[in-house]
């Protein structure tokens, strides 16, 4: 569900970024200070919501089977929700920083969080015998210490990462105009996966286990296309809109993207498929789910493959605030792909079907997004900015 709120993370770079490019440090201080509160109410707000609505969320989700799973998974989602306030102001302290081109702070509050996660699953759960609580409370902790490690380094860049200001209602409604069609985009990618995860529910407990390990191995891989993602957001604006706009360097920038995206596509494909194909043991030793494994393998790499070049895509328009192409396309993709979603289960072609339209729903996007930066009116090929467009930036 966090992923939902990623909305916040690209306003805060773009925001920040864009302020940085015309060199108003004070504006960038008073945007970070207006987003911080913003994703502390919207914390704040999912902490209420997991409190009051966790159950009834985890037993609609099972569809009354496997109901035996919803007191265990609920204890989860109960420990898990109250990290919720410092995840969203972690995560627009964190987008700060990388607005300010600046990696090395949120790279080190990860990897912090990565080893407190890992200590506190091994002790929680394999000395202490805590299970599934155990494993909630390890991350929830590594979710507050990594909120607290990006706010400290956001601070070291010379910003006041704990002073929080109420948007006055017109920066409000600037803030929503960046966020509106951003949060409609990432909305339908969660909407679609989990459409996936709802239709291999029904395929049984074999299918079922079988997607979920497929499932978490190519979203492991998947993130490693995001840092693409980000150096666009970060280095396009001051490109496209910022004191020394220069858009054959930002061309260039998309062209060295788009390589690193295929090689890294390539690479992370092989990888995710090399793991579950040639060494299924380390999942599973149910003969079963192997092989409903093996018959995603080709799928598995054909959609992991695109999603760096994607992300590099749609990382660029997102810099040039393409807002409405970018929810557009997120949003008819999502009913497409549902419909064919739904045409496919019903149709019996099962988890391999499920994935194929996975594949579709990537490469569709990445086809639609190219062809729109390769228009002559383009946002990499305009070489006259309108009034109106710096003004909206």
């Amino acid at each position: 569900m966090s992923y939902v709120f990623m909305f916040l993370s690209v306003a805060t770079s773009n925001m920040v970024a864009t302020s940085l490019a015309k060199q108003d440090k004070k504006e960038a201080q008073h945007q970070i200070s207006v987003l911080l509160f913003i994703g502390l109410v919207c914390g704040l707000m999912m902490l209420l919501l997991t409190r009051l609505f966790g159950p009834w969320a985890v037993t609609a989700f099972t569809r009354g089977k496997n109901i035996e799973i919803v007191p265990a998974a609920n204890t989860y989602v109960q420990i898990r929700g109250l990290a919720w306030p410092f995840i969203l102001v972690g995560l627009v302290a964190q987008s700060a920083s990388l607005g300010m081109k600046n990696s090395w702070g949120p790279l080190k509050a990860l990897a912090a969080a990565t080893v407190i996660n890992g200590l506190g699953d091994t002790i929680l759960c394999l000395f202490l015998g805590q299970g599934i609580a155990g494993a909630a409370w390890a991350t929830t902790v590594s979710q507050v210490v990594s909120a607290y490690m990006m706010m400290d380094s956001l601070n070291k860049e010379g910003y006041n990462a704990y002073s929080f200001a109420v948007p006055t209602p017109e920066e409000l409604w600037k803030i929503s105009a960046l966020a509106a069609p951003v949060f409609i985009s990432i909305f339908s990618k969660i909407a679609f996966y989990s459409f996936i995860i709802y239709c291999a529910t029904s395929m049984g407990t074999h299918v079922l286990a079988a997607h979920q390990v497929m499932a978490q191995t190519y979203r492991m891989c998947n993130v490693w296309g995001e840092p693409l993602s980000q150096t666009a957001q970060s280095f396009m604006p001051e490109m496209l809109y910022g004191a020394n706009r220069n858009l054959p360097k930002a061309r260039t920038l998309l062209k060295s993207l788009m390589i690193i995206g295929a090689t890294l596509g390539l690479v992370l494909g092989t990888i995710g498929t090399s793991v579950p194909g040639l060494f299924p043991g380390v999942y599973t030793h149910d003969k079963v789910i192997i092989t409903e494994m093996h018959r995603l393998l080709i799928p598995f790499f054909m959609a992991l493959s695109a999603v760096p070049m994607t992300v590099s895509l749609e990382g660029t328009l997102l810099a040039g605030r393409d807002l409405k192409f970018v929810s557009s396309v997120m949003s008819s993709s999502f009913v497409l792909g549902c419909l064919t979603l739904m045409f496919v289960t019903r149709s019996g072609y099962g988890l391999v079907g499920c994935w194929m339209v996975l594949v579709g729903f990537q490469w569709g996007r990445f086809g639609l997004y190219l062809r729109r930066l390769l228009s002559p009116g383009g946002i990499l090929n305009t070489d006259v900015v309108t009034t109106k467009k710096i003004k909206s930036v």
